[in-house]
C-alpha cells in the first residue's frame, strides 16, 4: 500500500510542475550500515590487488544520500577521504565510474560541464547533452552547485567557450526562463507558435534561429509537444527534417536533442547509450555520463525505451560491449535485465 501511494505521490508531483516522476535502478537499501560499509570498503582498498568487486558491490547500489554517509564514515574510520582513495585504488573508466558516484547528480553535472569546457578546444557533445536535457529545477542547482565548486558563473565559462548561435541558444537554456507545465491548453498560442517556427525556417530564404531559440528555450514541454504536432500542418517537413534542413554543425546537434527530449527524453538518452556502445571501442565517457548521471532519475524508464529501440535489453548490450570491472559495475548500476 505505501509502495502505491509513493507511486501516486509521483505521478502527482511530475503533472502539477516542473518536477518528474523518478524512475531510478539506484534505490537506497534497507538496513542501512555507514560504518560497515566504510570498514568493508577500506579492506577492499587494502588488500593486495585491490577487492573492486566489494567497493563495487557497495558504491553501485546504495543511493547518493548513502554513499555520503559511508564517506563520512570512512573519513573517521581511515583518516582519509574516501574519493581521494579511490582516485588511488583503481584507475580507468572504472575510477571515472566510482567517483561519479560519489557526487550527487547535479554535482556531477556541473563537474561534467566543467570538464567540458576546460583546456583547449571544446567538448561540445557534452555540453549539449547536459544543457538540452535537464529541466528547470535540475539546471537552477547544477548553477548553484557549479558557483560554490568553481567560484564562478556556468554562464560566464559557456559565454566564453561558444559562440555565435550556439552560444545564445545554450545560454537560453541556462537562463531556465521556461514556462512552467500548466492545466490550460492555450490552442491559439500553440498554433502563433507552429506558425512561427514555420516562418523562422522553412517558409523563408535563410533561418530567423532567434524565433526557434526563444520558443524552444521558453515554452513549457507539454506545449512545445502540441507545437510540434501542429507545425506538420505548416510544414512539409517535420521538426526534426526542418531543423536538418536550416542549420548546421553545433546548433543542428543542440536543436535535435532539444526535440527529442521534449518528445521523450528517456528514448533519447538510449539512443545515446545505444551509439556509444556501438561505436568503436565503446566511448566509455558517455556511456559512463549517462549511467550515473541517470542511474537514480530514469535509468529504469531508459532501459524500457533501449530495450523497444533496440529490440534488445540494455543489460545484454552492456556485458556485450564492455568489459573487466567496469562492465561489472555497469551492469549492477542497470539494475538487471529486460
Amino acid at each position: 500500500m505505501a509502495l502505491v501511494s509513493e507511486f501516486l505521490g509521483q505521478l502527482t508531483l511530475s503533472y502539477g510542475g516542473d518536477i518528474d516522476p523518478k524512475f531510478p535502478t539506484v534505490v537506497p537499501v534497507p538496513d542501512f550500515d555507514p560504518a560497515r560499509d566504510a570498514a568493508r570498503i577500506e579492506t577492499a582498498i587494502k588488500t593486495k590487488g585491490v577487492d573492486e568487486q566489494t567497493i563495487i558491490d557497495i558504491l553501485t547500489r546504495r543511493s547518493y544520500e548513502q554513499r555520503r554517509h559511508i564517506a563520512f564514515e570512512y573519513e573517521r574510520i581511515a583518516k582519509k577521504d574516501l574519493s581521494t582513495a579511490l582516485k588511488g585504488a583503481l584507475s580507468g573508466s572504472l575510477e571515472a565510474l566510482m567517483l561519479g558516484l560519489m557526487k550527487s547528480t547535479a554535482q556531477y553535472d556541473a563537474s561534467e560541464l566543467k570538464a567540458s569546457m576546460k583546456g583547449l578546444g571544446t567538448d561540445e557533445e557534452s555540453l549539449i547533452e547536459i544543457v538540452c536535457s535537464r529541466n528547470n529545477e535540475e539546471m537552477v542547482e547544477i548553477k548553484k552547485v557549479y558557483r560554490e565548486l568553481f567560484k564562478k558563473e556556468l554562464e560566464k565559462d559557456i559565454a566564453g567557450d561558444t559562440s555565435g548561435n550556439f552560444a545564445k541558444l545554450l545560454l537560453s537554456l541556462v537562463q531556465t526562463k521556461r514556462d512552467e507545465p500548466s492545466n490550460v491548453v492555450d490552442y491559439e498560442k500553440i498554433d502563433d507558435d507552429a506558425r512561427s517556427l514555420y516562418e523562422a525556417g522553412v517558409k523563408r530564404k535563410g533561418t530567423d534561429v532567434t524565433t526557434w531559440i526563444s520558443i524552444m528555450s521558453q515554452r513549457s514541454v507539454p506545449h512545445l509537444q502540441k507545437v510540434f504536432f501542429t507545425f506538420n500542418r505548416y510544414s512539409p517537413y517535420d521538426m526534426k527534417e526542418s531543423i536538418r534542413k536550416e542549420v548546421k554543425g553545433d546548433l543542428e546537434k543542440s536543436f535535435l536533442t532539444l526535440v527529442e527530449c521534449f518528445e521523450n527524453k528517456q528514448l533519447y538518452f538510449a539512443s545515446r547509450l545505444g551509439e556509444a556502445m556501438k561505436a568503436k571501442g565503446a566511448k566509455e565517457k558517455v556511456v559512463t555520463r549517462i549511467m550515473v548521471s541517470r542511474c537514480e532519475v530514469d535509468l529504469m524508464k531508459i532501459r524500457t525505451e533501449f530495450k523497444r529501440l533496440h529490440r534488445r535489453s540494455l543489460y545484454q548490450t552492456i556485458a556485450e560491449h564492455t568489459k573487466g570491472d567496469y562492465q561489472v559495475a555497469l551492469l549492477s548500476l542497470c539494475g538487471g535485465d529486460d
